[in-house]
């Protein structure tokens, strides 16, 4: 028996779990606004709910917003969102479900009674809290919004608590039924899918770990430490008496409904209906607040006929509803994640804050592909919208079928099964359907397949092809499991595509003597092109779901023509133009005013210095101070480089070693100073500055083309002679290897960087820039790099490298320069800045007992001596050198040598009084 109690007692209940439960922490940027986080554990009906309330600055009460995650993950999954929606004015919890994350309890696949009524919690602890608006006493103004999992209970909450006042789900279900019994069909696929990531949730048995205090950037990452058990004589899911083991952390009323239907591969009515009164359907009356409805088109599990039922109950409540078909979804493919959060935003603005002035989008939107960037290889999106949401039957075509009744077999065991989507495989390969990529499968006697004639005309099918077919069966029972498909075939009969690679199953009874009936095929948004034909597949098997293990034949005749949805009221927006179609115009108007403005400036430049004409670089007396700033970037700087030098220009975040660089390189022009390259002073365009190769933030290489062509174009968009390259000493140097006949989409990070690298050394100029070359590395990659640079500086040539990489820098410059807050620290060489003579490496020809390095570290004079690796680190304390090393001789230490020993770490650390690299 539950005890009902009064909405003030149940707030107040609630408040005296969480006093003193919650550690406050602030997640700060230096970019963007900060955002505070709390985290906590609250205590509800016998299980333990990890949770985080975020908020920004700013006075004054404002709405809030419940953030749930998707099945199998936890709270941390949308952090980032919550921070967003912080920083935009909103008060945001999250939670990590029942049975995830650090949270205790079982997983009930959001029971009302336990994880609805979580929720409704949450909203009394939301009710309580000073900087939440409310609409009356007890009742804050509050959305909720999560995907898949954490998009069912933004539906449930709004069906079950009254408080509730916009909600925004994503690629989630109404009826969950029907997503997992489709047509009277087991997807067995997903189904275990789920069942697995159930049992691989949450922390380990008997205990949680949870966060107690926490930090963080308000960028997403953050921190968190401490340690909590559960409530006192609880067990963990899995270990409670009665229960089989495998059943994880699920109740054992999910866990004995999964093992029924998977064994015996049909569902039954108790499972039909434990999932109908789980699922927002149940309560589908009861919402009537604004919905923004977004779902995937590349969704196998929870596919658009979902949001399409969730659509046309909400729109009959009378509620003001949206629907947003994206282009990504539980398959894979592109999530559109931040232009939906930023619509989820709006519609928050416009229902929660009530501004009216919000465009909260088009009624109806659907994502199509409109080709691939070039510059990336990934689809280009563009919109249809409409006024409206059309539904899935809007504009019906009727295309006639071809072909007489056809015979086919089920398979004994049902294998080898047809292949249409495969669940959990992702990165996006039902998305490649749009982009006229076909990865089905049927068997030959096992499918039946009637086709129409090529379409004269482009023919766009948005909703759900419908089409009459009669079935007959050679089972004892008379019954059937069919799978139906429709394919974009080309021209050649031969290559077909299965949009978004969805199948519809279905079960036909009693068809013995054959049976009429109507399949709906699953819901996409797919142009068939002009001399392109539809074909309907009737296949008896499919990888995803299960199909009767016995034997059995099925005839099917076609009785309709395929009836095709078009939505005609869809606004299709143009593809949108590649950025350097407009951009490149605009950039070289913008470079021929720079040249024209600076025009003056270059030809004042002062005369070439002839003392300093084989001087790769000198720098002298550099300052500059970016407009608006309060401190100088760069500040009185002087340092001077030498043929064969490899400079490492060190310095902590913000020392100005990227403005330093800019200079050098002309991009930028210096306040005061002055800097020659082989004595020449360096300004915007000037010509020594085809002596200089530069590698800065990468390259940008077309990927689609290989290394070889890719340097090849850079070299031509300089106007140089191609002979002047020198392609083979660079590439030499780089060694990329057979890599420069593939196209750059195929390359490694280490490759990318090698082969920026080259470009950067093409002409083999005599002063090579680099900056931060070995991000992304791996180590032996770093490894690699460093002989690069080495060997080019072997050919008399000078390298200057900018790094973060202490212990690599020690390894590969011979001379360093070391800035902070703008100005030059120490420069010299390597081992003249590392040298010290407070502690020595005394390396040992054996080894010596703990005994005998006491003896050393007790000698007058020494402070302490500890093993290290080569020998023993000692550090001295008035003792000189010379004598210890008699001391050393007469204790019978093994020495073989004595030297000084200091990182450049140790010294880097020590100029610039403990800042970060």
């Amino acid at each position: 028996m539950r005890l009902r109690l009064p909405r003030w007692a149940a707030v107040t209940a609630v408040l005296a779990v969480l006093a003193g439960a919650g550690t406050w922490t602030a997640v700060a940027s230096d970019d963007p606004p900060p955002v505070h986080r709390a985290d906590r554990m609250i205590d509800l009906d016998g299980a333990r709910l990890d949770t985080s309330y975020f908020t920004g600055d700013g006075d004054g009460r404002r709405p809030a917003v419940l953030l749930g995650h998707g099945f199998g993950g936890s709270k941390d999954d949308v952090r980032a969102q919550a921070e967003q929606l912080a920083r935009d004015g909103y008060a945001v919890l999250t939670w990590s479900a029942r049975g995830f994350g650090a949270s205790t309890g079982e997983i009930g696949l959001n029971d009302p009674d336990h994880e609805v009524e979580d929720a409704r919690k949450l909203i009394d602890w939301l009710a309580a809290r000073p900087e939440v608006l409310l609409d009356k006493a007890g009742d804050p103004r509050v959305g909720v919004t999560g995907a898949s999992y954490g998009g069912a209970i933004s539906l449930l909450a709004a069906g079950y608590d009254p408080r509730v006042d916009a909600i925004a789900p994503q690629i989630t279900y109404w009826n969950l039924a029907d997503a997992l019994f489709p047509e009277g069909v087991f997807k067995k696929l997903w189904a275990g899918i789920f069942f697995s990531a159930g049992n691989g949730a949450g922390a380990g048995p008997g205990s949680v770990t949870a966060p107690s205090t926490g930090t963080g950037d308000g960028t997403g990452t953050g921190t968190g430490t401490g340690t909590g058990s559960g409530p006192k004589g609880a067990t963990r899911p899995g270990t409670a008496a009665g229960k089989p083991a495998s059943c994880g952390r699920f109740t054992a009323e999910l866990c004995s409904l999964y093992q029924r239907v998977a064994v015996s591969g049909k569902p039954d009515a108790a499972a039909r209906a434990l999932l109908e009164a789980r699922s927002p359907s149940a309560v589908g009356a009861r919402v009537k607040v604004p919905a923004l409805l977004v779902q995937g088109q590349t969704d196998s599990l929870f596919t658009l006929a979902q949001s399409d039922a969730m659509a046309r109950a909400l729109t009959a409540n009378g509620a003001p509803v949206a629907v947003d078909w994206i282009a990504g979804g539980h398959d894979g493919g592109d999530r559109e994640t931040e232009r939906v959060e930023r619509r989820i935003s709006s519609w928050f603005d416009r229902w929660l804050k009530r501004d009216t002035t919000v465009d909260t989008g088009p009624a109806f939107r659907v994502s199509r592909t409109g080709g691939v960037d070039s510059t990336d290889g990934r689809a280009t999106l563009r919109a249809a919208t409409a006024d409206r949401y059309p539904g899935l039957t809007a504009g019906a075509t009727a295309v006639p079928l071809a072909g007489a009744a056809q015979t086919f077999g089920n398979p004994a065991g049902a294998a080898p099964p047809a292949v249409s989507a495969v669940p959990g495989l992702g990165g996006g390969v039902a998305g490649l359907s749009s982009l006229g990529v076909g990865l089905s499968l049927d068997f030959p006697g096992q499918h039946a397949r009637f086709d129409a004639k090529p379409q004269n005309e482009p023919l766009r099918i948005t909703g759900s092809p419908t089409v009459r077919v009669r079935v007959t069966s050679t089972a004892p029972d008379g019954s059937a499991v069919l799978f139906a498909k429709v394919y974009d075939v080309g021209p050649d009969g031969r290559q077909q595509v299965l949009p978004a690679q969805l199948v519809a199953p279905v079960r036909v009874e009693g068809a013995k003597a054959g049976k009429s009936v109507t399949l709906t095929l699953p819901a996409i948004d797919h142009e068939v092109e002009a001399g392109h034909r539809l074909r309907l597949v009737v296949a008896a098997t499919d990888l995803g779901y299960a199909s009767p293990v016995v034997p059995a034949g099925y005839t099917v005749a076609v009785e309709s023509p395929l009836t095709v949805p078009t939505a005609p009221g869809l606004d299709t927006q143009a593809a949108a133009l590649p950025w350097w179609v407009w951009g490149l115009p605009l950039l070289g108007l913008a470079v021929a005013a720079a040249l024209l403005l600076t025009a003056r400036r270059r030809t004042a430049a002062p005369a070439p210095d002839p003392e300093l004409a084989s001087v790769p670089l000198r720098i002298t007396g550099l300052s500059k101070k970016y407009k608006g700033g309060d401190r100088y970037s760069v500040k009185d700087l002087s340092f001077r480089v030498e043929r064969g030098q490899v400079l490492g220009l060190l310095g902590p975040n913000g020392a100005g070693k990227t403005t330093t660089l800019r200079m050098l390189m002309g991009l930028i022009t210096p306040d005061e100073g002055e800097i020659r390259v082989f004595g020449q002073a360096i300004r915007p365009g000037a010509p020594v500055l085809s002596r200089v190769g530069s590698f800065v933030e990468g390259a940008g290489f077309l990927p689609h083309l290989n290394g070889r062509e890719n340097l090849d174009l850079y070299w031509k968009a300089t106007g140089r002679p191609a002979e002047d390259a020198h392609v083979e000493d660079a590439l030499r140097i780089a060694n990329l290897g057979s890599a420069l006949d593939r196209a750059v989409r195929t390359y490694s990070q280490g490759m990318r960087q090698r082969l920026a690298l080259a470009q950067a050394m093409l002409g083999l100029p005599d002063l090579l820039i680099l900056d931060e070359p070995t991000n992304g590395l791996d180590p032996p990659q770093i490894r690699e790099m460093r002989e690069v640079m080495i060997r080019y500086a072997a050919g008399g040539r000078t390298v200057i490298v900018s790094s973060h990489l202490l212990a690599e820098v020690e390894q590969s410059c011979t001379h360093l320069v070391v800035m902070d807050r703008g100005q030059l620290v120490q420069a010299g060489p390597v081992a003249e800045i590392t040298g010290s003579g407070d502690t020595l490496l005394v390396t040992l020809g054996a080894s010596v007992p703990d005994v005998l390095v006491e003896k050393i570290g007790a000698l007058p004079g020494v402070s302490s001596a500890t093993r290290a690796d080569g020998g023993l680190l000692v550090l001295l304390d008035g003792l000189d050198p010379t004598a210890l090393i008699g001391e050393l001789v007469g204790l019978d230490v093994p020495l073989t040598g004595v030297g000084p020993h200091r990182r450049l770490e140790d010294a880097f650390l020590t100029l610039i009084g403990g800042g970060a690299a």
